[in-house]
């Protein structure tokens, strides 16, 4: 389990913690990358990609929000 009780703006995420921290799968924070919805803040010791917690948090909820859909009842 991620702790969100730390500063959002500062922490740095592995793609793992994330995914764990937004309840989705390893490949969905990989592909928010490559579509532009979060990027890449730094690199761990392995060169491995780093995210600001914040960044994967707004990720998430933007995709939730698309994710939506809204069916206006169109009366006859």
């Amino acid at each position: 389990m991620v702790d969100l009780n730390v500063d959002l703006h500062t922490t740095l995420w592995t793609v793992a913690e994330s995914a764990a921290a937004a309840g989705v799968a390893p490949s969905t924070v990989h592909n928010w990358r490559f579509r532009g919805k979060l990027e890449i803040a730094g690199r761990d010791r392995r060169n491995r990609p780093l995210f600001r917690a914040i960044d994967v948090i707004r990720a998430e909820k933007g995709t939730r929000e698309l994710a939506r859909r809204v069916y206006v009842h169109q009366a006859a």
